[in-house]
C-alpha cells in the first residue's frame, strides 16, 4: 500500500523537463508537500552507473536488448531505494522519465517488441503506474536544436530526426490511449505560459 502521489515528466530531448520539475518540486512544497525529485533512468549510486554506460558508452555498440534491460535494471533498484520508500511516506515523487519514456524510446525509437517491454514492466512495477504523467510536447527540430546546444551530445541525443519523430509519435499515442494520467503541454512557448498550464493542472489535482 501507499499513500503518496507519483507525478512523471515526459518529453524528447530539449522539452525542459529538468526545468519544469524543479518549478514543481518548488511549487508543491509551498503547498505543504512533502516531494522527492528523482530521474531516470538514475536517481540511485547503481542507477547513476548504468545511466553513465546507457548515455555516453562509446567504445562499442549496445544492442537495443541490453539497453532495455540496463533500463529495467537501474528501475528495480530505483523503485525500491527511492520511489516506492517515498510513496509510502506519504511523500511526492516528482520523477523525471519513467516506463512512458521505455515505450517511447525504445518501442518507438529502437523498434523492440512491445510485449517484450510490457513483461518487464509486470516483472519490475508489479502493477505501479504513475498519478499524473506530463508530457512536455515540442516538434522534433526544436527539441533537438535545444539539447545540442546545452551541452555535447549524448547517445541518446546523436540519434537521427527521425528516431525523434518516431519516439514523440509515441508518446502521443500512449497520451490518447490513457487521458486520465497523461497531460500533454505545449512545450513549445514562453516559460510564463507553460508554468501557468502546470499551475491549473496540479490545482485541478488538488496539489496546489
Amino acid at each position: 500500500m501507499r499513500a503518496g502521489v507519483f507525478i512523471t515528466l515526459e518529453g524528447i530531448e530539449g522539452a525542459g523537463k529538468s526545468t519544469h520539475a524543479l518549478y514543481i518540486k518548488d511549487l508543491l512544497e509551498q503547498s505543504g508537500h512533502r516531494t522527492v525529485l528523482t530521474r531516470e533512468p538514475g536517481g540511485t549510486e547503481t542507477g547513476e552507473a548504468i545511466r553513465d554506460i546507457l548515455l555516453h558508452a562509446t567504445s562499442s555498440p549496445i544492442c537495443g536488448l541490453t539497453e532495455l534491460l540496463l533500463i529495467f535494471s537501474a528501475r528495480a533498484q530505483h523503485l525500491q531505494e527511492i520511489i516506492m520508500p517515498a510513496l509510502k511516506a506519504n511523500k511526492v515523487v516528482i520523477c523525471d522519465r519513467f516506463t512512458d519514456a521505455t515505450y517511447a524510446y525504445q518501442g518507438g525509437g529502437r523498434k523492440i517488441d512491445r510485449q517484450q517491454i510490457q513483461v518487464l514492466e509486470a516483472l519490475v512495477q508489479e502493477g505501479l503506474k504513475p498519478d499524473l504523467t506530463l508530457l512536455f510536447d515540442t516538434p522534433v527540430e526544436v527539441g533537438i536544436s535545444r539539447a545540442r546546444h546545452r551541452s555535447k551530445a549524448d547517445r541518446f541525443e546523436s540519434e537521427t530526426v527521425n528516431f525523434f519523430e518516431q519516439v514523440r509519435r509515441e508518446y502521443l499515442e500512449l497520451a490518447r490511449s490513457e487521458p486520465e494520467r497523461f497531460q500533454v503541454i505545449d512545450a513549445n512557448r514562453p516559460l510564463s505560459q507553460i508554468q501557468k498550464d502546470i499551475n491549473s493542472l496540479l490545482a485541478a489535482r488538488k496539489l496546489c
